[in-house]
């Protein structure tokens, strides 16, 4: 049973996830990204018990991480000297920016996560096929390729590899030549299944009328209060971060970290607005109990 955050109409989900990735790009504070973080790992609980995160949350710190030790190698901006690598120097500004840029993947990364699970296939049809029908149905078979892939090259690869061919046994040569051959199978087999599916959308008449909806969601006096309340408190941190808070000084020297009495409102209302998905499944699951 479908019911929760979940159950709401996709415009009002679509809007918070709009909102969440506006805030993890112009919202360049360590405070406010890790705090909207800890939201997003809590949120993917609510919707599958954390099991997609548990899975991806490796590959994702290991992304992240590359960024936060990367950026003091590459960028030696800054007034503070932690020391030498190499005769270059490591500043203490790049490594706060490093951190903090790695904060804001992790949270758009988080974000992206839980909106697959909430945001599918039907629903962004619906809210976009009556704008640019090709568009969407392009940007949604893009976003279904990369986990589609992954599957395919698994499933490419416990094939392959009864017939010996493995890239983490043998030579160096060996392994590079038994790579290009399964990702020669993956895009072999990839293209043929989309010229497949290119014939039969053309055989069903698909584009030649206007897209008709299975499910007809309906705006319900729960959607626009909610909605609403979205679009307060999403005007309210946009209008704060244009004001200059919400963000940290990192470069040329990093300034001090303290928090004004509106700085700390902002964060009130930025939280709110994060915590909204996770207030409506606390109170769904206490109504069922």
């Amino acid at each position: 049973m479908k019911s929760g955050f979940i159950s709401l109409h996709p415009l009002v989900c679509f809007f918070y996830y709009v909102g969440v990735f506006l805030f993890a790009m112009i919202f360049f504070h360590p405070l406010f990204l890790l705090t909207a973080i800890l939201f997003m790992i809590g949120l993917n609980f609510t919707h599958d018990g954390g099991i997609k995160l548990r899975g991806l949350l490796p590959y994702y710190l290991v992304m992240g991480g590359s960024i936060a030790i990367c950026n003091p190698l590459f960028s030696h901006r800054g007034r503070v000297i932690l020391t030498y690598f190499m005769d270059q120097p490591i500043t203490l500004e790049a490594v706060f920016y490093g951190v903090t840029l790695m904060l804001s993947l992790l949270l758009i990364l988080l974000t992206f996560l839980s909106f697959q699970q909430i945001i599918t296939t039907d629903k962004f049809m619906y809210l976009f096929s009556g704008i640019a029908p090709k568009t969407a149905l392009i940007a949604f078979m893009s976003i279904r390729f990369v986990p589609l892939f992954r599957r395919r090259l698994h499933q490419i690869t416990l094939v392959q590899q009864t017939k010996g061919i493995s890239i983490r046994h043998g030579s160096l040569t060996k392994r590079m030549r038994d790579g290009m051959l399964l990702l020669r199978v993956l895009l072999t087999w990839s293209l043929e299944e989309a010229l497949q599916t290119s014939d039969s959308m053309k055989a069903r008449g698909y584009g030649t009328t206007r897209r008709s909806v299975y499910v007809v969601y309906r705006m319900e006096r729960r959607d626009w209060t909610l909605l609403i309340i979205l679009c307060l408190l999403g005007l309210s941190c946009i209008l704060g971060r244009i004001s200059g808070y919400g963000t940290l000084e990192i470069y040329p020297m990093l300034e001090t970290i303290r928090y004004s009495t509106i700085e700390w409102i902002l964060y009130f209302i930025f939280c709110l607005y994060l915590f909204l998905p996770m207030f409506i499944e606390i109170n769904e699951r206490l109504k069922w109990k």
